[in-house]
């Protein structure tokens, strides 16, 4: 079989109305599919007024919205209609892009129909609590996930440094990479404009510290925010570019009034004021891969990040920039404020970043993750089914 052989369903928790890294990657996963001749069907929650466009056939699942998050929604429960429409698909693999009660109701049936399963990660879920004073909830998230994953033929992971946590962590015998790619005519150094700088209020000589992503708590932004604190107390000039949108943002701008705040960024827009930027500051954990840190690289900027899962992958430390102990405000603060100070170590790790985004282009990554349907598929013509446990 090749991929024209393929008939995939595709449950995701969010695959279009919030944007956001991950679900842009899926949207582009299909297009690649669809472009190799595969057949698929996505099956997630639905609004009247979504962020973009779905890429390929969405079907509506029941969902609600999150208490006091209302911009996401759960889809809490696979539907008969949702299983009529499976019978009459006819899929011959499942992808599971969140372990919500959609997937595990997916998961249910796939394994009842002796389907073979595939499961992506695109984020730390079991980071979560700790935002939001639950840290004491982390072992039994992580005790539910594993469950979730255990069950799946394999799983993928977007960089091999959180591939190595869920391996750690016990999740599955069976984890891949699906990294992410990179769209050079959008991110490339040559989209910086000064003008544009000007305009909002950052001059040439300032180095622009940049932050990039929806505007929510478990992005770090309160790292963020008393790092730049330390820089301004130590009179070290700079300006904070915030480029994203999110329910934070009046808690973040009034945390750093003196931040220009961009809002929501897309295509040539974001380009722009990513290339614009002069480095960028990444403090979350909660990233698996890191797409913002990849379009940084692209556009030759140096990142200061957290030693974490998705940073350890991309960057490396001293060379394309620096990898700090999360939580660590001073370290933070050094980093940035040696990149402020000496603009010829910007230059030179903004340029050996942008050598490793190099690497990414959007198709060599999917068909990664085609390989691997294709091999999950082949081992269930064998008879190979995946074990419940990876420990005897």
């Amino acid at each position: 079989m090749d991929a024209t052989g393929l008939r995939v369903a595709l449950f995701s928790g969010n695959y279009n109305y919030v944007r956001d890294g991950a679900n842009q990657a899926l949207n582009r996963f299909v297009a690649y599919l669809l472009r190799q001749g595969a057949t698929v069907r996505v099956y997630a929650p639905t609004v009247e007024q979504p962020a973009f466009e779905p890429t390929g056939e969405l079907v509506s699942a029941p969902s609600f919205a999150v208490p006091g998050r209302k911009e996401y929604r759960v889809p809490y429960r696979l539907s008969r209609g949702l299983r009529r429409d499976l019978k009459a698909f006819a899929p011959n693999l499942v992808h599971l892009s969140s372990p919500d009660p959609l997937g595990h109701g997916a998961l249910s049936w796939a394994r009842r129909h002796q389907l073979p399963t595939v499961a992506s990660v695109h984020t730390r879920f079991e980071t979560y609590p700790r935002y939001y004073g639950l840290a004491f909830l982390e072992p039994l998230v992580e005790s539910l996930l594993r469950r979730f994953y255990r069950r799946c033929d394999a799983i993928v992971a977007p960089s091999e440094s959180m591939a190595q946590l869920l391996r750690e962590q016990r999740m599955s015998y069976d984890v891949g990479i699906w990294t992410r790619g990179i769209d050079r005519d959008i991110f490339n150094p040559e989209r910086r404009d000064l003008e544009w700088r000007r305009l909002i209020g950052i001059e040439d000589d300032t180095p622009a510290i940049g932050f990039i992503g929806r505007l929510v708590m478990e992005k770090g932004l309160d790292v963020f925010s008393d790092t730049i604190d330390q820089l301004a107390a130590r009179q070290v000039r700079h300006k904070v570019l915030i480029v994203g949108e999110g329910p934070a943002r009046e808690w973040f701008q009034n945390r750093l009034p003196q931040a220009v705040f961009t809002g929501f960024q897309a295509g040539p827009d974001l380009g722009r004021a990513v290339a614009s930027m002069d480095m960028l500051f990444n403090p979350s954990v909660t990233e698996t891969f890191g797409n913002v840190t990849l379009e940084a690289m692209a556009c030759g900027l140096p990142t200061v990040a957290a030693r974490a899962t998705g940073s350890e992958s991309l960057v490396t430390e001293g060379v394309t920039g620096r990898l700090i102990r999360p939580g660590a405000i001073g370290a933070f603060a050094d980093a940035l404020e040696a990149y402020c100070l000496d603009p010829e170590a910007r230059l030179r790790a903004g340029q050996a970043a942008q050598a490793r985004a190099e690497r990414n282009g959007w198709d060599q990554v999917n068909q990664a993750l085609v390989d691997t349907y294709l091999r999950v598929i082949r081992q269930r013509a064998q008879g190979l089914s995946p074990r419940s446990s990876p420990v005897p």
